[in-house]
């Protein structure tokens, strides 16, 4: 297989580097949240405001080029096509090394991944993978996790395109856990077109030696990690994110995982999600 290439990364926007500099001032203890497919930086202001309470200082990078709302990304979804996984964590990386003080990183689905990427390269003082993105090395492959990349997967040519999700792909995917009104509210308020590369990247790292799907699992710099896994989670059901934890235990670190009863894949947008924000921050709270 060839070797992945990766698009030079996007600038920083004004707003991230508002957010950077904000920290710096402030001289609080930095956290960078991490959103996956299907959502944007948005997604996390109910988690920004926790822990900025909580006395941290939150930052909510986009993936580049991302729009600012959900109707803009759902008007213009081409935006957002052709971001790789590698291209993604190196516009993380750029913002992250503008702090003076080496944050914690919170991530969800493919940022649940992207954080575990971002630790593995020494940036992170404590990172929270919540129902995280498989990466090479992680060999389970259940038909719920293939069911629910199936609407990206299916054609070939969906790798360049941006992929919105039907409300029943959604439902399945992510809101599968909560009652139909919820997910119907959900849907409207968090779901917009994702980039199609990462799911075939992910779908291919065991294959490719040189996926940017992959992980440092054994650096020393990782830091704490705690691996946050939906109980009835379709896209990354628990021996995925079980897998993911095995293969961090090479750490040296501190690595834990733990299950939250009767979640799925948007426990971190729904009506459920204090109880696993109150979960990441206790465990950063810990450390940093």
């Amino acid at each position: 297989m060839a070797k992945e290439a990766t698009k030079p990364a996007a600038t920083i926007t004004e707003h991230e580097a508002q957010e950077v500099e904000r920290a710096n001032a402030t001289g609080k203890q930095p956290v960078v949240f991490v959103h996956g497919l299907w959502l944007l930086p948005s997604s996390w202001d109910r988690w920004a405001a926790l822990f900025e309470e909580a006395g941290y200082s939150a930052l909510t990078p986009g993936w580049p080029d991302d729009p600012d709302t959900v109707a803009e990304a759902n008007a213009n979804p081409e935006v957002m096509a052709n971001k790789t996984v590698g291209q993604v964590a190196d516009h993380f990386d750029k913002v992250i090394r503008g702090l003076k003080r080496r944050p914690a990183v919170i991530g969800h689905s493919f940022g649940g991944l992207l954080a575990q990427i971002l630790a593995g390269r020494g940036l992170s003082s404590a990172t929270v993978a919540i129902d995280p993105a498989p990466f090479r090395g992680v060999l389970p492959l259940p038909l719920s996790a293939l069911k629910s990349a199936w609407p990206v997967l299916h054609n070939p040519a969906n790798r360049k395109r941006a992929i919105p999700l039907t409300y029943e792909q959604f439902r399945f995917g992510f809101a599968n856990a909560v009652s139909e009104e919820e997910a119907q509210e959900l849907y409207k308020t968090f779901a917009v077109p994702a980039s199609g590369a990462p799911l075939f990247q992910a779908a291919a790292a065991n294959l490719n030696p040189w996926t940017e799907a992959k992980v440092d699992t054994e650096n020393p710099e990782r830091g704490p990690l705690l691996i946050v896994s939906g109980e009835k989670d379709n896209t990354v059901p628990w021996s995925i994110a079980n897998a993911s934890f095995k293969q961090q235990q090479k750490n040296p670190a501190v690595t834990e995982i733990t299950e939250m009863a009767n979640r799925g894949h948007a426990l971190t947008i729904d009506s459920g999600w204090r109880e696993v924000a109150d979960t990441a921050l206790n465990f950063v709270r810990r450390f940093v």
